[in-house]
């Protein structure tokens, strides 16, 4: 029986090194369509179980496009991961061959685990992903400059307002954009979405760009992805407090505000809410309950494609 074949891949701006099983010898080729489609070539007789990648800031995207469409199966993981292996297997230092042979050999414990690597997003959702992007780093621009105006000198006032003024108006240029592109590809679930009391077209866009798995897992699953499912810190006899982990940040920060809102004017959250502070929880106890079970409800709703009632709140 022929040994299963795993490749890892590290990635960087303007290269990238492969890893293979059996091969003492990493490869090095450009991170263009030239190398896309030597590494296809070489790796297609040999029919790879998996090949895995790490998540380097968008690098990664088109190789691992080309790897698919060439019919092999490919799955981006979060960088963490990889360095918490390889720091595991004793691989201490760090360099782009040592990085492809942990991916490598963490392809095949992966494996081994039944691990299913998650679907790349399609050009729509990768548009969509673009514009979301886009829109959270205008807004975090357009805060920093308010907070440079309010100690700025006279002198560097005019400057500063001039560029809040550009900023604002590419912020209206993207939110038109993102509004369009809801419209054309994700109206049904959006208008789903925002019958929820709390969430606004920012955390719909968000959700559809940045967590396509909503309604397609279970209330554990979804949870645990955007990192809102408590973890356990116990040891012996001691029983240590839960927090949430890890997850999707940014789908974390969107359900904040959300949530937040939906204290105030949903009737079911925020009779959740009243719930648990009047039993002495900490606000902010309360506000990630709430959190955990807004996330819920929109989980179910996109996978009922039913709106919100208070019904459907209710059971979850």
């Amino acid at each position: 029986m022929s040994e299963l074949v795993y490749v890892g891949i590290d990635v960087a701006k303007s290269s990238f090194e492969v890893a293979v099983t059996g091969e003492v010898q990493t490869l090095r080729l450009g991170n263009d369509e030239a190398g896309y489609a030597e590494l296809c070539q070489v790796l297609g007789p040999l029919a790879p179980r998996l090949v895995l990648l790490e998540a380097t800031g968008g690098y990664e995207q088109d190789l691992a496009l080309a790897l698919a469409a060439a019919g092999l199966r490919v799955s981006v993981i979060n960088p963490r991961q990889a360095r918490d292996f390889a720091r595991c297997v004793g691989k201490l230092a760090k360099t782009d061959r040592i990085d492809a042979l942990a991916l490598r050999d963490f392809a095949a414990m992966l494996d081994a685990q039944g691990h299913e690597p998650r679907a790349l997003a399609d050009e729509q959702q990768r548009e969509l992903t673009a514009l979301v992007t886009r829109r959270r780093q205008l807004v975090a621009m357009l805060v920093a400059e308010r907070q440079r105006l309010s100690v700025a000198h006279p002198k560097a006032k005019r400057s500063i307002l001039q560029i809040m003024d550009a900023i604002a108006a590419q912020l209206h240029d993207v939110d038109g954009e993102l509004r369009d592109h809801i419209r054309a590809h994700h109206a049904d679930l959006a208008a789903l979405l925002t019958s929820v009391k709390g969430v606004g077209p920012t955390t719909a866009s968000t959700l559809l760009a940045q967590l396509p798995e909503l309604g397609k897992l279970n209330r554990k699953q979804i949870t645990s992805l955007v990192g809102l499912a408590p973890m356990n810190r116990d040891s012996g006899t001691l029983r240590g407090q839960r927090h949430i982990f890890g997850g999707r940040a940014d789908v974390r920060r969107v359900l904040y505000v959300a949530a937040l809102v939906a204290t105030r004017f949903n009737p079911v959250l925020k009779a959740f809410y009243d719930k648990l502070v009047a039993s002495g929880k900490p606000k902010k106890v309360a506000l990630v309950a709430c959190m955990h079970k807004l996330l819920v409800i929109l989980n179910a709703i996109a996978r009922t494609r039913s709106p919100w009632s208070n019904e459907i709140a209710m059971v979850v």
